[in-house]
């Protein structure tokens, strides 16, 4: 899953005093129901950022989260041009029946804060069903031991009851039953990008899906940017998950953060994300700004041209540092063709290839000002797209390699 920062910074902004574990989850199941003014458990929608910021209190020290994974309080951005989801209430009961009481054969994925299971539920009124009939669904069961847990699962509720657009993942319900918490999303059937880059045995991406999935990623990030000032946070291939058509969409918004208001440039906030794709503005001064999303997109784009993950403890040293080890040779063509996934063989047009590595480099920039904005990362993507220069017609290679080839 990635090792992930939770380290303090001096200079962040005051916040109010530490509650208890069990005082935040009394106090989450409270804000959600005075958010939803609906306790009877079908439907609900206008879940607000001001009453979901009351359910949570600051991180405690036993999990090294000094900051609330909770998004700050702010009104909605009246320029949201999608509708407003309404999300039911499942009982504990509903959600135990549909992935057969949450058994260890139907997970599908594994975080530090808790499992998702595979469930069936009916598609008109998502009431339970049978395993194999109606509409899959992922539901995701926080540990209730965990503090993060209960963070997270609160600022998914805040931001994905609020928001959706092709590009996110679509959050139908949730749950906050007996000491558990559960969301419940829409099962997405190819899985995360982070699988069909690096996991073993996996075929291989063509270059016309990995731009494809580049291009529905970067038009979520533009969104959350431009619509919402919202910032990601914790952009990287696991958290970008693949419907049946490859169609790409964004999960996972526990880090996710109301981003600079009133002319501010960026927020100031404790580090928080996943080593390897945080900006180093961030991690040297807890400056979080818009921009610092787009340096973690530019590295997911070097993992997808490369087919190399970005930290990878195993390599050789100078080398485990996917940014480090291969930016340089981000700037020449013959460099550039010895880095490229040995997956793709030559079935990609060289020059696509040097674009987007141009467009990595600018996204690597040191200083966010000089990065572009994800609206203009969108449009250089759809330009590399619609290069379609034949390639040469040999056939690709397989997925294993030691090492980067002829370095």
């Amino acid at each position: 899953m990635g090792n992930c920062y939770a380290a303090p910074v001096n200079n962040h902004s005051s916040s109010t005093p530490a509650t208890s574990r069990n005082n935040s989850k009394q106090n989450g199941l409270a804000g959600i129901k005075n958010a939803a003014g609906n306790s009877s458990g079908k439907t609900i929608s206008g879940i607000t950022p001001k009453n979901a910021s009351k359910a949570i209190g600051k991180g405690n020290s036993n999990n090294n989260i000094e900051e609330s994974a909770v998004p700050d309080a702010a009104a909605p951005s009246e320029s949201v041009e999608t509708e407003v989801p309404k999300l039911k209430e499942f009982s504990l009961a509903e959600l135990k029946k549909c992935t057969r009481r949450f058994r260890p054969d139907i997970i599908v994925g594994v975080g530090g804060s808790g499992r998702v299971f595979k469930g069936w539920v009916n598609e008109d009124t998502y009431a339970p069903s049978r395993f194999g009939i109606g509409m899959a669904v992922a539901v995701k069961k926080s540990n209730p031991d965990s503090y993060r847990g209960l963070q997270e699962w609160q600022a998914e509720l805040n931001f994905l009851g609020k928001y959706r657009h092709p590009n996110l993942v679509r959050l139908l319900g949730y749950c906050s039953e007996e000491n558990q918490f559960l969301l419940v999303y829409e099962y997405m059937q190819k899985g995360s990008l982070e699988n069909h880059l690096f996991r073993k045995g996996q075929e291989p991406l063509r270059w016309e899906l990995r731009l494809k999935i580049a291009i529905g990623a970067a038009r979520g990030l533009a969104f959350l940017h431009t619509s919402e000032k919202v910032i990601y946070r914790d952009f990287k291939t696991s958290n970008i998950l693949l419907d049946s058509a490859y169609n790409a969409k964004l999960s996972k918004f526990g880090l996710a953060k109301v981003g600079p208001i009133n002319g501010n440039s960026h927020v100031t906030t404790n580090v928080m994300g996943t080593y390897g794709y945080v900006a180093p503005e961030y991690v040297a001064t807890g400056h979080l700004y818009l921009k610092s999303d787009v340096y973690g997109f530019g590295v997911v784009l070097l993992e997808m041209l490369t087919g190399l993950r970005a930290v990878d403890t195993n390599r050789p040293h100078g080398e485990r540092s996917l940014v480090d080890w291969l930016r340089p040779s981000l700037h020449k063509k013959k460099e550039l063709k010895k880095i490229m996934d040995p997956g793709l063989g030559d079935l990609y047009p060289l020059k696509a290839a040097c674009q987007a590595a141009e467009l990595i480099l600018k996204c690597l920039e040191s200083d966010p000002k000089n990065r572009p904005s994800m609206e203009d990362v969108l449009v250089t993507l759809e330009k590399i797209n619609a290069i379609k220069e034949k390639p040469k017609t040999a056939k690709p290679n397989g997925r294993g390699r030691q090492g980067v080839r002829g370095m």
